[in-house]
């Protein structure tokens, strides 16, 4: 069975494009002086921001802006999924940073794990369609 395909890539690509459009100018200044409630990703560009919420947390979860934004009012929050993923920056970080380099005899010179690690396209771990090949929750795996 394959990851499950990402059904929302143009229209989160057409939103990154209206926002770089709209910071146009603004693309290399740190991403916490455009925007309000930066609050983990300080010091990363605007243009940075914008790929990273994009590419990275959105392809990674298979979903759409509104997961966690309310469009057009980005800053606003009113989504508790938008302090989860604050939450789990903080967990990779954890991870990346401090328990992946005290694994003696690992075989990887910097190992690290990002949301594609465990949501593999999906917005829950453990659910859809790799669920069972996994062995998480799901359809054959264990409860």
């Amino acid at each position: 069975m394959s990851a499950p395909v990402d059904s929302f890539v143009a229209e989160r690509d057409s939103l990154a494009k209206e926002l770089m459009l709209k910071y146009t100018g603004k693309e290399n200044a740190p991403a916490e002086s455009v925007f309000k409630n930066i609050k983990i990703l300080k010091g990363i560009t605007v243009e940075n921001l914008v790929r990273r919420m994009n590419l990275g947390y959105g392809r990674s979860l298979g979903v759409r802006c509104q997961h966690c934004h309310v469009l057009g009012h980005w800053d606003e929050e009113d989504k508790p999924t938008k302090q989860i993923a604050r939450d789990m920056m903080l967990m990779t970080g954890k991870i990346n940073e401090e328990l992946l380099p005290a694994i003696k005899n690992i075989k990887s010179e910097k190992p690290g794990v990002n949301c594609g690690t465990c949501h593999r396209g999906v917005a829950r771990p453990g659910t859809g369609p790799m669920a069972s090949q996994r062995g998480g929750p799901g359809p054959g795996g264990p409860r």
